[in-house]
């Protein structure tokens, strides 16, 4: 076999694609044990499916297709460059981790006669509601009793029926994973296939670069599927020696919900009570994944930055009179790259790219 599944704590072996969770509790992990081979790459593909040989447990014939991948890298200025991830087809980059799970799994879900489950409101409740719909799978998206907005309205229309919860997230969560005749939890949070699809963004940009990578990354971080799927991409070229040395990723996030920065710093941090941010899609006050987030940061020496709501908004308005309409929870990461700039702790030369993870269509703003 070419993958792994396994806990990422007592190492068991899974291989029910099905599987979110070990019998112990801990999150799992995909681990891809072939090396990454340029010459594999199907080049005649212009998107996420041109790396399908290094997803082996998705059949080409499984393939469920929405055109995600292979977005646009801009040049800003000189040394700076922005990666287009809100031009997928659902308006972010949770569309990596849906089609390759979506793929991975939908023959499975079909042949129990079952449906799945998914807790967001947000942009992963649509992307997996908008490929349930593609690979005509039932889905029932839990949601927070009073959600609203554009992302709520992407799931109705995407068909998945929703099923609003009143109480906290971890309530939303528990309902959603809660045993059901024919229901196949897939929360994009615990599925390891979800992250695992996020590797095609480190090939993509990897490629895109010419197998050079820049000096520095900044991407936002709040549940960490975006930071742990991009980490493993990374991990897998290093070893594989398509790339000798590893750029520094920066972990950007919101200084009202910051537990990530805190854990890194050895800084206490207590959760707010009520989260009140513009950057509404990264409002993860104890993601289920933190330590590994840890551990993942610490083995590759990433940094982490925070950034306050001015500088959020501010961050906002210059992207949007530049042409780049983005959620607010996307200019965090350049909100933070300004930061460290303006404070030289980044050298103004190194070569960086920022990951712009959502549609400023996402989100209703009053200009």
């Amino acid at each position: 076999m070419s993958y792994e599944i396994k806990c990422t704590k007592c190492k068991t072996l899974v291989v029910d694609p099905l599987k979110y969770k070990c019998f112990c509790g801990s999150p799992l992990e995909t681990h891809v044990i072939e090396k990454f081979d340029k010459m594999r790459i199907r080049k005649y593909d212009c998107g996420l499916w041109r790396y399908r040989p290094f997803f082996s447990y998705v059949s080409k014939n499984e393939i469920v297709n929405l055109g995600e991948g292979w977005t646009p890298l801009v040049k800003f200025d000189e040394n700076l460059y922005f990666k287009l991830e809100y031009l997928n087809p659902t308006g972010s980059f949770k569309d990596r981790g849906s089609a390759i799970l979506i793929s991975a799994i939908h023959r499975f879900v079909r042949a129990a006669k079952g449906y799945i489950s998914e807790d967001s409101s947000g942009n992963a409740g649509a992307s997996i509601a908008a490929y349930a719909a593609r690979a005509g799978l039932k889905a029932k998206i839990y949601v927070p009793a009073t959600v609203s907005g554009q992302k709520f309205n992407q799931i109705l229309f995407y068909g998945a029926h929703v099923q609003r919860v009143k109480g906290e997230r971890n309530k939303i969560a528990a309902e959603a994973q809660s045993p059901e005749q024919g229901k196949f939890y897939v929360g994009h949070i615990w599925h390891p296939i979800f992250r695992d699809g996020i590797r095609s963004l480190t090939y993509e940009i990897a490629e895109q670069c010419e197998w050079k990578l820049p000096s520095r990354i900044y991407l936002p971080v709040s549940a960490g599927t975006l930071l742990l799927g991009f980490v493993e991409g990374l991990v897998h070229l290093m070893e594989s020696g398509i790339v000798d040395k590893l750029p520094v990723i920066v972990a950007c996030q919101t200084l009202r919900v910051s537990p990530l920065y805190h854990r890194l710093k050895n800084l206490p941090y207590t959760p707010p009570r009520r989260i009140t941010s513009i950057a509404d899609a990264l409002i993860s006050p104890n993601p289920p994944l933190l330590e590994l987030m840890v551990r993942k940061m610490r083995r590759i020496k990433g940094e982490v930055e925070i950034v306050d709501e001015k500088q959020i908004s501010e961050s906002f308005v210059e992207l949007a009179s530049k042409g780049f309409f983005v959620e607010p929870s996307s200019a965090v990461a350049y909100a933070a790259y300004k930061k460290q700039v303006e404070s030289a702790e980044k050298p103004r030369n190194e070569t960086t790219i920022i990951i712009l993870t959502g549609t400023g269509l996402k989100k209703k703003l009053k200009p």
